[in-house]
């Protein structure tokens, strides 16, 4: 630990619960592997770093109403990743990966006159000393997202202090969930607390955009291609299928022919895997794309897209290798051998257009739009897009790329910290002040946002597409 002096409103307190934060490894073990290593893989410590966060969160007057993982059942319906539904037979798996919701207000103040903030304090996998050199603190999860959950508590502490109403007649929740990482999208962390009625009028995504609010998130699907076929030995190359040419062959296809859907999608041409020797000729493998889309209408295109894809490079396949000693049985039996399957898909997108949130944030919190012509990115957000009468939005302090997010040397800026809890405290008092959407006359009704249960219904948590929940990976 370095000294330095803490630009407000950070306190020194503030730094030493980062320090901690930074030191508890909360990856999942959709991250870590821990699910393939068996019971000796060490579980991650998330409840641990949520207690430390609740501590520091009662000085300023909040207190916790939930500290406990989803239930099972709240798996039952909508979308889920087959990599979350395959980890719910691990006993621990939602056990080890609770969510903590902090409230500061009476327990009866409605959505109407709450603002929600969002933060995740799982991590991605990979451990970095934790530290701080007196201008930035580094390690796993200093700017995504255990950074700005501080500089969150930092703003609402300096909120509290210019406006007593804060917390008496105006609500704040804080959401530190588990699950964002590891392509858990939310499902058993932000997704159950926001079926639980843990929202507000206005709500806050803390993940970086250069403090700039957001009112959009994409969703992504996951598409692996499967080859299943008969191995051989490397004494006899030509006896079997081989996956490792034929897989090779199809990522440079589908890379080719899904590179002009790059204006309308991010798409991630990754994880072959066949095997590690040598000597063997693989006739089994995978590989898998992962495609961020921004509307219910993109997916429907990509998705049709990338399956003719696969099937011209199924085609093209056979006929460049046709009669080949080494591929010939290969390219003969491609088609019958490689199947596409769904590991993730049909998840909702947030398109908010919130005019009196958009004002608020921009014209009275004095915080800037992200620029319409700049790509979004996914993260919990999706979960706020079937939820009436509530404006969501992504803000945080720093940049994915530049601060080294889910790569090595992860940091945080102090400055930037400081600058997103100024952000968070005058985004409050300006909620505070909108005596247009905290006054009695005009909210004669608002209880019926909290009570409007209608977002939790089956179908609606089901993407409009027309996607649904694929529970085996068929194709």
């Amino acid at each position: 630990m370095t000294g330095g002096r803490l630009p407000a409103p950070l306190t020194p307190g503030d730094r030493d619960l980062l320090l901690r934060l930074l030191d508890l490894p909360t990856a999942g073990p959709l991250e870590t592997g821990s699910l393939e290593t068996g019971p000796g893989a060490p579980p991650p410590r998330l409840a641990e770093a949520q207690d430390a966060y609740r501590r520091h969160a009662a000085a300023l007057g909040l207190r916790a109403v939930r500290h406990a993982p989803a239930e099972p059942s709240d798996l039952d319906t909508g979308p889920v990743p087959t990599p979350v539904r395959e980890a719910l037979a691990q006993p621990r798996f939602l056990t080890d990966q609770p969510s903590l919701v902090l409230r500061l207000g009476p327990d009866d103040l409605p959505a109407a006159r709450t603002v929600m903030f969002n933060v995740h304090l799982d991590t991605v996998a990979g451990l970095q000393p934790a530290r701080f050199d007196g201008e930035r603190f580094h390690g796993r999860g200093a700017i995504d997202a255990k950074g700005p959950a501080v500089a969150l508590l930092a703003g609402i502490r300096a909120a509290r202090r210019r406006r007593p109403a804060l917390g008496r007649d105006i609500g704040v929740l804080v959401q530190a969930v588990a699950g964002e990482e590891g392509g858990a999208m939310g499902v058993f962390g932000t997704r159950p607390l926001v079926q639980r009625g843990f929202t507000g009028r206005l709500n806050v995504f803390c993940e970086p955009t250069r403090g700039r609010f957001l009112p959009r998130s994409t969703a992504a699907m996951t598409a692996c291609v499967v080859v299943d076929g008969a191995d051989a030995v490397d004494d006899r190359p030509g006896g079997g299928h081989n996956a490792s040419v034929l897989l090779g062959f199809l990522a440079q296809h589908l890379g080719r022919a899904l590179d002009s859907a790059a204006s309308e999608a991010a798409v991630c041409v990754a994880g072959l895997h066949t095997g590690t020797r040598h000597n063997k000729v693989y006739g089994g493998g995978s590989l898998l794309l992962n495609i961020g889309y921004a509307s219910p209408a993109a997916a429907h295109r990509l998705e049709r897209r990338l399956r003719d894809a696969l099937d011209g490079g199924l085609k093209e396949f056979s006929s460049v290798f046709a009669g080949t000693a080494l591929f010939g049985r290969t390219a003969a039996d491609a088609s019958a051998i490689t199947r596409l399957e769904w590991r993730k898909r049909g998840l909702p997108v947030l398109d908010d257009r919130d005019q009196w949130g958009h004002t608020l944030l921009r014209d009275r919190a004095g915080i800037p739009p992200w620029p319409a012509a700049e790509p979004a990115f996914t993260c919990d957000a999706i979960w706020m897009s079937q939820v009436p009468g509530a404006c969501a939005v992504v803000l945080g302090p720093g940049d994915l790329a530049a601060n080294n997010a889910h790569a090595a040397g992860e940091f945080a800026g102090a400055a930037e910290l400081a600058e997103f809890a100024d952000a968070v405290s005058r985004l409050l008092i300006a909620f505070t002040d909108d005596r247009a959407f905290t006054d009695d006359r005009a909210f004669a009704d608002d209880r019926a946002l909290t009570e409007d249960r209608s977002f939790t219904d089956d179908a609606s948590f089901t993407d409009d597409s027309g996607f649904t929940d694929d529970k085996k990976g068929s194709p």
